[in-house]
């Protein structure tokens, strides 16, 4: 799994077995494994929209694919397990680009997504089947193509009597709504807003790049708080959209940043305050996504906290602060690592694809139908 941020590849290993509602699934081992450095800053560049040849766009996925396999391959020496003894591999790929509202494109209205690392090339390296490219299926059948982690949430968190909300603070914050006893019908899930995204970058812009996030929040527990500034964040239109919806580096990326920067100038705040702005905006945005399309209708107990944000001291303690009714619990106390999350669902999608399943919940991502996720690269025979 590499996030908007694409800050690493995160990897999971995963041990499944049986099916849906009795499917098995349990994570074994994980790690995280750094992008080269001009990697990066390519990856975000072209995310940020900036131009790109289709040549270089064609160069760079499969260069994603050979870094993304050379992940793998690391992984699986650090876990010290032989890679014949891996079935399946889940690769998300890297997002550059997802508009999962159809908007007017050359005469029709166009939804699309894109997500790179060749799969073919993992395959090939490895020797182990792999199925990427899972979103374009969910937006064949009317979907947005996202959330699609709400399928493994589901199969890990629900329970016969406390309603629970799993929230994943990567570059964005996205929420799966799991009511007690729930049916997979009645899963809810979407994008409330940024999260780890805005912070890191008003980090690397204010630190030239020299720190690329906020370490327990150190720089922000340093600003003062500016309500004026906060209140233009929080009329952002995007949260008064109603799901399902899901957003990314598109809207809150470079030309967001710099909304940012004019508000600060405007409200002469100092770096720290921008950054403590970004941090509680997250926080807020959340806390308005649940109080507008959550709790009025579900009783919710508990909200499990998973991605790079739950080691930010500052929005836990606002989210704890802002939703006393509500217990929040860290994704490790039931057995799945904060940072491991993600790459643990994509393995369980994977497996799902492989076994001829559906994997999206049309419930959370609008989409028509259930739909088999993701395209398959099969190992060569040996």
């Amino acid at each position: 799994m590499s996030g908007t941020s694409a800050d690493a590849i995160d990897v999971a290993l995963a041990r499944i077995s049986g099916a849906p509602p009795h499917l098995n699934a349990k994570l074994l081992n994980h790690t995280s494994i750094s992008f080269p450095p001009h990697l990066r800053k390519e990856i975000l560049r072209v995310a940020e929209q900036q131009p790109i040849s289709a040549g270089n766009l064609s160069q760079l996925n499969f260069r994603l694919g050979e870094v993304f396999a050379e992940a793998a391959l690391t992984a699986c020496r650090r876990f010290r397990i032989a890679t014949k003894k891996i079935a399946l591999i889940g690769s998300h790929g890297q997002t550059i680009f997802h508009q999962g509202r159809p908007v007017p494109y050359l005469g029709r209205r166009t939804a699309s997504t894109l997500q790179i690392g060749e799969p073919s090339i993992i395959a090939a390296r490895t020797s182990i089947t792999t199925i990427a490219d899972f979103r374009p299926a969910d937006i064949a059948q009317g979907g947005q193509g996202a959330p699609l982690v709400p399928h493994a949430d589901y199969l890990l968190y629900r329970h016969e009597k406390l309603g629970r909300v799993s929230l994943n603070l990567g570059g964005i914050a996205n929420i799966t709504v799991i009511p007690a006893a729930a049916k997979p019908a009645q899963i809810l899930a979407f994008d409330t807003g940024p999260a780890n995204m805005l912070i890191d970058a008003l980090v690397a812009h204010f630190t030239h790049g020299r720190q690329r996030y906020d370490k327990d929040a150190r720089l922000a527990q340093q600003g003062r708080a500016i309500p004026a500034l906060l209140d233009e964040l929080m009329r952002d239109p995007y949260l008064k959209l109603p799901p399902p919806k899901s957003t990314g580096r598109e809207y809150y990326g470079r030309t967001y940043v710099k909304r940012i920067l004019a508000l600060g100038r405007r409200h002469k705040a100092r770096p720290d305050d921008l950054i403590l702005a970004a941090t509680i905006f997250t926080a807020l945005s959340i806390v308005d996504a649940l109080n507008r399309f959550v709790l009025p209708k579900t009783n919710i107990h508990q909200l499990i906290i998973s991605g790079g944000g739950a080691h930010n001291p500052l929005i836990i303690a606002q989210l704890a602060a802002a939703l006393p009714q509500i217990e929040i619990v860290r994704s490790s106390n039931l057995g799945v690592p904060e940072d491991a999350k993600e790459s643990f669902a994509f393995a369980i999608l994977a497996y799902e694809t492989f076994h001829g399943r559906p994997s999206n919940l049309p419930s959370a991502t609008g989409a028509r139908r259930p739909a088999i996720l993701g395209k398959i690269s099969y190992a060569s025979p040996q």
